[in-house]
C-alpha cells in the first residue's frame, strides 16, 4: 500500500506482488481460463498483448494468480477487460487492488476519456465501487466474436 492507503501497482498486498505489467502469454492464456473467462487462442494474444495501454498482474510466490488489463487509444476511449483472478485466490481483496491500479492510472494518463467494461455475474458490484453505473436504457452494450 502508498501511504494514501491505496494499493497501487508496486505494492504488496498481504503476501502478494502487484507489478504495473502486461501479463505473459502462458499466463494470460491460463489466467483466463481458470477465472472462467472465455478461452482466446495463442496467435490471437500474440497479436493483441503487445497492444495493451496498460496492465498489472499480481503475483504470488512468483507465480501469476491475477491480472487486469486496459485497452484503447489512450485518450478519447479505453476499456478495462481481463479481469482475471485464480479461484484459489479470489476473495483476498485482488479484485479491488487491481481495479485501484488500472483506475489511478487512467486518472492520471487519460482524464476525460470514456471507459467502458464489461461486466460478468456479480463484477457489476465491484466495478460500481469505482464509479461504473450501467448505460441502459440510455444506451446499450452490443458485442459480436468474429470467428472462434
Amino acid at each position: 500500500m502508498d501511504r494514501g492507503g491505496r494499493r497501487g501497482a508496486g505494492a504488496v498486498i498481504e503476501g502478494y506482488v502487484l507489478t504495473a505489467e502486461t501479463p505473459a502469454q502462458d499466463d494470460y492464456l491460463r489466467l483466463r481460463v481458470v477465472a472462467g473467462l472465455t478461452p482466446k487462442s495463442e496467435p490471437a494474444a500474440a497479436r493483441g498483448l503487445p497492444n495493451t495501454w496498460f496492465a498489472v498482474v499480481v503475483r504470488k510466490d512468483g507465480e501469476a494468480v491475477g491480472m487486469g488489463r486496459v485497452i484503447g487509444d489512450g485518450g478519447l476511449f479505453l476499456q478495462i477487460v481481463d479481469m482475471a483472478i485464480e479461484p484459489a485466490h479470489q476473495g483476498q481483496g485482488l479484485g479491488k487492488a487491481i481495479m485501484q491500479a488500472l483506475m489511478d492510472e487512467i486518472r492520471a494518463r487519460a482524464p476525460g476519456a470514456y471507459v467502458s467494461l464489461i461486466a460478468d455475474g456479480e463484477a457489476n458490484r465491484l466495478y460500481a465501487q469505482y464509479g461504473f453505473e450501467p448505460t441502459a436504457p440510455r444506451s446499450i452494450g452490443m458485442a459480436q466474436v468474429i470467428g472462434g
